[in-house]
């Protein structure tokens, strides 16, 4: 899999245009985090050969689904497989009774932007990964490390993360993310509590996102506030996690739906580093979060 999604997404960049790019290879500890957290919604094709033709790995988190990483294999592109298995996430996606079917793809590539489309998908906001440098430990408000807590303790945060959501009518459910990121070593959790209420929570990575390269960044993976103010103190949290870690820089893929939190982000001098194109399919929509809150689900591994 590691192996054709470098051919395939590599293919995919010389195609548009950039044929400088080469897609490497990912951390083997991020694919089983990936690959754990979808369980049977990680599928593959195999050839006559028994070789990997393709794959699709979908996610389902309450009633938020997505897909991504999916690729098909350079030599068997063209050939339709690419609709078997968008489909065949979506039918699975669908029998668990999600209400929101989404994926992400680059904007500039209208290839696959029409073939989404054709399948249902409609065009949404821009995700935009952006990228504080510098970070220090200079600006820090109280928060709670998961890592830090008894077994026991940790749990009962993960419910009262899902009661937070549920609180404010929101039905994802981001528990199972919480618990693999912590068994599996590769980041942690953090939360803001405020007069005895949990207020908000990010789930982080710091395992290094390319294979054999060591730890660069902290990227955050979801995160849930109920109000700007305590975007902000999450937001202090992570740049307090990463400078712990010996990291210097802080990637947040930012759904621009959330001006608000975009704002603060470049208010801190963040930078741009790449955007994505959020589809979601006709009659499954994002959304149902309040103005003033902010909900970042990262849908790419």
């Amino acid at each position: 899999m590691n192996r054709m999604f470098a051919d395939a997404f590599t293919d995919r960049y010389r195609r548009d245009g950039m044929v400088g790019v080469r897609v490497p290879r990912l951390n083997p500890n991020i694919w089983q985090y990936a690959l754990t957290g979808a369980g049977p919604g990680a599928m593959l094709w195999m050839d006559d050969d028994d070789e990997i033709v393709a794959f699709n790995i979908a996610h389902v988190s309450g009633t938020e689904g997505w897909m991504g990483p999916l690729a098909v294999r350079t030599d068997r592109q063209g050939e339709g497989l690419g609709q078997a298995i968008v489909a065949s996430a979506v039918e699975w996606l669908q029998r668990h009774r999600v209400q929101t079917i989404g994926l992400e793809t680059m904007p500039r590539t209208v290839d696959n932007i029409g073939f989404y489309s054709q399948m249902g998908f409609l065009p949404g906001h821009i995700t935009v990964t952006m990228v504080g440098e510098g970070i220090s430990r200079s600006r820090s408000y109280p928060f709670i490390r998961a890592s830090q807590l008894t077994e026991d303790q940790r749990e009962a945060y993960y419910v009262r993360c899902c009661q937070l959501l549920a609180e404010h009518e929101i039905k994802s459910d981001y528990s199972r993310e919480m618990r693999l990121t912590h068994e599996l070593g590769v980041g942690d959790t953090i939360l803001i509590e405020e007069d005895d209420a949990v207020r908000g929570f990010a789930v982080w990575h710091s395992a290094p996102l390319v294979e054999n390269r060591p730890a660069e960044e902290l990227r955050l993976l979801k995160l849930f506030a109920d109000g700007l103010d305590v975007f902000d103190k999450l937001l202090n949290g992570l740049e307090c996690c990463a400078a712990g870690r010996g990291l210097d820089r802080l990637a947040v893929r930012c759904q621009t739906e959330f001006s608000g939190a975009y704002v603060e982000l470049v208010r801190r001098g963040y930078r741009v580093r790449w955007t994505d194109l959020r589809m979601t399919l006709e009659g499954f929509p994002s959304g149902g979060v309040q103005a003033d809150q902010v909900l970042f689900s990262n849908w790419e591994i």
